[in-house]
């Protein structure tokens, strides 16, 4: 008994290997995607911002959060004002045990964690984002080496 072959489709062998490339595609496409932080381009120094670069549909409201690495501290400017900065631990030193810190409305940086948060408020600099695209610079530097090693970055956000 001879065992006879057939001739391959043609039309099959084609159509797999179409679908076989264009997985391979997908696959490499996937791997070269920059998404979330990787795609704001953040200084290593800096972990995250918020809003996050480019963000769009932000309400008023929205706090400005930079988190730098542990030995940093820094500076917010919005929109070309630079807002003072309050040291957290400092507001604890003046408080009574037990008692809540009230925040001043400035900026507050929290050394633990390394971050300068800005809550738009009342009393404020900036009591609400207007509509449209505001700019954000955090001038940073190492604890140790004061303000005269900064090095900076700047983002911008719209708001809605």
């Amino acid at each position: 008994m001879r065992i006879r072959f057939h001739r391959p489709n043609l039309k099959l062998l084609l159509v797999s290997f179409v679908i076989a490339l264009c997985l391979v595609a997908i696959g490499f496409a996937l791997s070269l995607a920059v998404t979330g932080d990787e795609g704001a381009h953040l200084p290593a120094v800096i972990e995250r911002v918020e809003p996050v670069t480019g963000a769009t549909q932000t309400p008023a409201q929205t706090s400005i959060v930079v988190d730098l690495e542990s030995g940093y501290e820094g500076v917010l400017i919005i929109d070309g004002l630079e807002l003072a900065t309050v040291n957290l631990n400092e507001l604890r030193d003046v408080t009574t045990p037990g008692q809540q810190v009230t925040l001043p409305p400035t900026t507050v940086y929290e050394p633990g964690n390394a971050t300068l948060t800005f809550d738009p408020s009342p009393g404020s600099a900036i009591t609400e984002f207007s509509q449209g695209r505001h700019v954000v610079k955090v001038i940073y530097w190492p604890t140790t080496d004061g303000r005269a090693s900064a090095s900076s970055y700047i983002w911008s956000f719209e708001v809605f």
